[in-house]
């Protein structure tokens, strides 16, 4: 028996032995396989770190455990800067005896905790977690079949964060903290996934609509998995929304295109209070100790088909009987709360959606709010409906719990609306409405003095239910703080005629407003003073029949400061006066800072009733007159941040179509880029969504400038300019270091001493960064160098280098005019003449925008300066005076400016070259090889002007396609806002208990 017992003993312990052993001797097996089928199936970058790779038997046993860190799935073009998985821990579970016996492990479990999925589809339909080789694609990669065993039958998931970021639907999901379990066999077809866990729903948005934020989401369902048909079933589903529960039974399915579903639901388990627990706010850390009752019941239904064109038919329902809710802690309830809610379309068109709100009472505390809202369908808006109710204020803050701020006044509302709105027909429904403020007081604890006597009455009637019936009256509104009041009144009537008659008169200290009701990011201050009267009607006012209004007052503003996160600069006017006419605004006076820039203006805005009162067609005319003393452009320009860096550069600036102004600008310096001009003044124009510049100048880098142009962004996607510059004596070297079609049409100009003037016109497109698109360059002009200098270019060092005629390093150059004209992006220039050392020389050629050159340098060098060198190479002319005969020294010069290639235009060597041309000019023969050169110089030009079209023709292309990605980089920015929202989550604890509960941030 004791050598049975050492005998299970030593086995036993063998067995431990191996089962410690195995993960060390068989890692590198592992994740060798894994690699190999990863690169076989995934065409993405996986990454993690074997480092922080461990192994076990034990934690999982009898699989194989094998943990991963830094895990993570960053997509290949055009998803290379977004990653589709990244998670602090991921744990591959495998079948242990496959792993020792068999050379195809086998995988049965995964486990994902702390990280973040982000799924995107772009506007194409390309989606970035579409990320296996199909197998037809053997010509890219090696698809031999994998032998990899897939039988996973365990999913965890545990503090992970999901974003779902559809652009083809314009439909975005964003959730964290999801703790999940799904467990089935995947490795099948058909199979039954179970799914259990929670996570907090951060957004769900539709076309820009916010239809669920900050709640809680819970499931525990099982689910019919049918992948050769995706088709997804569900029975007796439970799912839960903060503390309201639904079942769900039915099927969605997307076996093509379209999406079919077909799904009951109905609530689980539900009162009043769990229809509360969504009402953004409420559910908070004191939801459980919120005393209810009532009765609550929730029931609907999907069915049919989505796609472009269609939409399935629904009904829902939602019924809530003697509700009532009170805050801890304090006094009064809200009771008797009744809702009957039905909404239905059977059409499967989201136009014939019908909304029946039939029943809807409350009491807060003692008064009671009725009201029914019924609206047949969305296209002719048939509706009837009526809202009643009397609030007193100070009772609601002892319904409410409204934290630092006190509050009084009687609010009371009376409306009903019946009948069907249809603007061809000019047809509204009868309404009759009175809504009645009165004795209101607001008071914070921020601000030692309250807002008192705010009162507002107005009435709303239709009785016939035609538009020209209409009409809006406030006899009065008004309030007070610390002696300063404000009052006013405002008639509307006639939807047609658009009548108006309206008032305000006193004045307000923004200040004091905005520390009692202070805005979130937001710094406001100053005073205004208006006292304006004004009355006559929108016809008038298009028929240009100003003599038919009457509208008179003034507007004062003193020390007024505004700032928020976007324009931290802050805009600051010390004091601004303004009177107004029928006719116009006239801004008599305004002296402000934008920034740190002081600006002084005056001057006039027109047609701005016209422009407030319509919908379109009509412009904003103005007339200003604008002075700074130091106005730095720089802090206003649009930024835009880099998703992958942290940088920023300029934007395209889409300008107003529906705005005409004329501004007369003078300013003693003006900031922009790195560039400093001063003592400009000129006349600037917008109109059209056309910024003009008419006789602009100014002094800068030493010279002066003078300038017309334009920038058009009409079409946002292709914004141009032009330009016609008029420049005198401007540095070269401070026009190289300062402008970037200098740096790359004439880099030579960075060894360049000396002035320039210019008349130099040019055009093209800009890219989303407003920098110039090269190559879509045309202008032409003429360029006057003044006595220059030439000192260490590459292009002349390269010429001496293969002559050996002159070492020295500079060159003074008389003054010269020089022609050039850039087409599709490349730099041309006819010959000019002029002096290289003391030799007469020609130069033509071009640059491209891709910094390509292509010159042509022709020299006429006396014979005597080769020295002994000629005797030799002329031997049968001995006897004849050479001295001054000139050799026509021909070179190409290409490559780009830093790294010149220089070189004999001729192909013979420059020996045989200079003898050959010495005995052709004692000879007289004909100059062929000249000839020739200047012909093999213009077909290659030629050619090079082809291929910059072309090349031009792309960029232009490219430039909407840019466009486009600037959409996209919108979308992308909201889509990290909401990143950055998911960081308020972490570490969220789970609404279970009083104890746990946070307060979401309401909507």
């Amino acid at each position: 028996m004791k050598k049975i017992a050492y005998f299970i003993f030593a086995l036993f312990a063998l067995i431990l032995l191996v089962l410690v052993a195995v993960p060390f001797f068989f890692k590198d097996k592992i994740f060798d396989k894994l690699d190999e089928e990863l690169d076989k199936s995934v065409n993405a970058t996986v990454y993690y770190d074997r480092d922080k790779v461990s192994l076990s038997v034990f934690s999982n046993f009898p699989s194989l455990s094998a943990s991963l860190g830094d895990f993570g799935i960053k997509g290949n073009p055009p998803f290379q800067n977004d990653t589709l998985v990244n998670v602090g821990e991921m744990q591959v579970d495998l079948d242990i005896w496959s792993v020792i016996f068999s050379d195809n492990p086998s995988l049965e479990g995964i486990r994902l905790k702390d990280g973040q999925f982000y799924v995107k589809v772009l506007e194409d339909g390309q989606a970035n977690y579409d990320i296996m080789y199909a197998s037809e694609e053997e010509e890219v990669v090696d698809t031999t079949s994998s032998n990899f065993q897939l039988g996973i039958d365990l999913i965890e998931i545990e503090n992970l964060d999901f974003i779902y970021d559809d652009r083809s639907l314009d439909f975005l999901m964003v959730m964290s903290e999801m703790n999940f379990e799904g467990s089935g066999d995947l490795a099948l077809d058909v199979y039954d996934l179970m799914v259990v866990g929670e996570g907090n729903i951060v957004n769900v948005a539709y076309e820009g609509v916010e239809y669920l934020t900050n709640k809680v989401l819970a499931i525990d369902s099982e689910i019919n998995v049918d992948l050769e048909n995706m088709k997804f079933g569900v029975n007796e589903a439970t799912f839960k929304l903060n503390d309201f529960g639904f079942g769900v039974d039915g099927y969605l399915a997307m076996p093509g295109e379209n999406i079919e579903m077909d799904a009951k639901f109905y609530g689980q388990d539900n009162d009043f209070k769990s229809a509360l627990s969504l009402v953004p706010g409420v559910y908070s850390s004191s939801f459980d100790a919120l005393k209810t009752s009532g009765e609550m019941d929730f029931s609907g239904a999907l069915k049919g088909t989505y796609n472009e064109n269609s939409f399935p038919s629904f009904q829902f329902g939602l019924v809530i009987k003697e509700g009532m809710f009170q805050y801890p802690d304090l006094p009064r309830p809200v009771q008797h709360v009744n809702m009957d809610l039905r909404i239905a379309n059977e059409s499967g068109n989201l136009d014939y959606t019908s909304i029946d709100l039939s029943t809807f009472s409350l009491q807060f505390g003692e008064q009671p709010v009725s009201g029914r809202l019924k609206i047949k369908d969305l296209v002719s808006y048939e509706m009837d409906g009526q809202l009643k109710g009397e609030l007193d204020l100070l009772e609601m803050t002892s319904i409410f719990p409204i934290e630092d701020m006190e509050l009084k006044g009687q609010l009371a509302i009376d409306a009903t609306a019946k009948g069907r709105y249809d603007s061809v027909a000019q047809i509204i429904p009868v309404i009759n409405a009175n809504i009645d403020l009165s004795n209101g007081y607001v008071k914070s604890v921020a601000y030692p003095a309250p807002i008192d006597n705010i009162n507002v009455r107005a009435i709303a009637n239709n009785n016939t239910g035609k538009m020209n019936d209409f009409a809006i009256n406030i006899p009065s509104f008004g309030f007070e703080l610390e002696g300063e009041k404000i009052d006013g009144a405002l008639k509307f009537s006639d939807l047609k005629e658009m009548n108006y008659d309206f008032a305000v008169h006193g004045a307000i200290d923004l200040g004091k407003i905005a520390t009692i009701m202070p805005m979130e990011d937001v710094l406001l201050e100053g005073k205004i003073q208006a006292d304006l009267d004004a009355k006559g009607s929108y016809a008038a006012i298009e028929a240009n029949r100003f003599g038919a209004l009457d509208t008179k007052g003034e507007m004062v503003v003193n020390d007024f400061y505004y700032a928020d996160k976007d324009y931290p600069q802050g805009v600051r006017i010390n004091e601004a006066s303004a009177n107004f006419s029928p006719k116009a605004i006239n801004l008599t006076k305004m002296d402000a800072r934008l920034g740190e820039s002081p600006v002084e203006a005056s001057g006039t805005l027109s047609n701005y009733m016209a422009f407030l009162l319509s919908d379109e067609g009509n412009e904003l005319k103005g007339n200003l007159s604008v002075y700074s003393s130091n106005f730095n452009v720089n802090e206003w320009m649009t930024e835009s941040e880099s998703i992958s860096e942290d940088t920023t550069s300029m934007e395209v600036i889409a300008l107003p179509d529906n705005i005409d102004f004329v501004m007369d600008v003078k300013a003693d310096k003006i900031l922009y880029d790195n560039l400093t001009l001063n003592n400009a003044q000129g006349k600037m124009k917008v109109k059209d969504a056309v910024l003009s510049l008419e006789g602009f100048k100014t002094d800068m880098l030493g010279g002066s400038i003078a300038f017309d142009g334009s920038y058009n962004s009409k079409d946002i996607t292709k914004p141009s300019f032009d330009m016609t510059l008029d420049i005198s004596r401007l540095g070269v070297q401070d026009a190289f270091k300062s402008f970037v079609t200098v740096q790359t049409f004439a880099p030579i100009a960075q060894h360049v001493t000396g002035d320039f003037s210019t008349k130099f016109s040019f055009s093209g497109l800009l890219g989303q960064d407003m920098m110039p698109i090269l190559s879509s360059l045309d202008g032409s002009g003429l360029i006057k160098l003044a006595e220059t200098a030439i000192k260490d270019s590459p292009l002349i060092q390269g010429i001496t280098s293969l002559t050996k005629l002159d070492d020295t390093a500079t060159i003074s150059l008389k003054p010269m005019n020089i022609s050039a004209k850039i087409e599709d992006g490349m730099l041309n220039i006819p010959p000019f003449e002029l002096q290289l050392w003391d030799y007469p020389a020609k130069i033509q050629g071009s640059t491209g925008f891709d910094g390509r050159i292509n010159y042509l340098v022709a020299i006429d060098v006396p014979a005597s300066k080769f020295g002994s060198k000629i005797n030799g190479l002329v031997t049968n002319l001995v006897g004849t005076d050479l001295s001054d005969t000139k050799v026509p020294l021909a070179f190409n010069i290409g490559g780009s400016y830093a790294r010149p290639n220089v070189g004999l235009a001729s192909s013979e060597t420059l020996d045989s070259y200079i003898s050959n041309a010495l005995k052709s000019r004692v000879g007289g023969a004909k100059e062929d090889v000249q000839e020739k050169i200047a012909a093999d110089f213009k077909a290659k030009e030629d050619s090079l002007k082809q291929e910059f079209k072309e090349k031009s023709e792309v960029a232009k292309d490219s430039l909407v396609q840019e466009a486009s990605k600037l959409v996209d980089q919108t979308k992308e920015k909201a889509v990290n806002e909401v990143k950055n929202l998911l960081k308020g989550f972490t570490n969220r604890n789970k609404p279970a208990t009083t104890e746990e509960k946070e307060t979401p941030n309401p909507e």
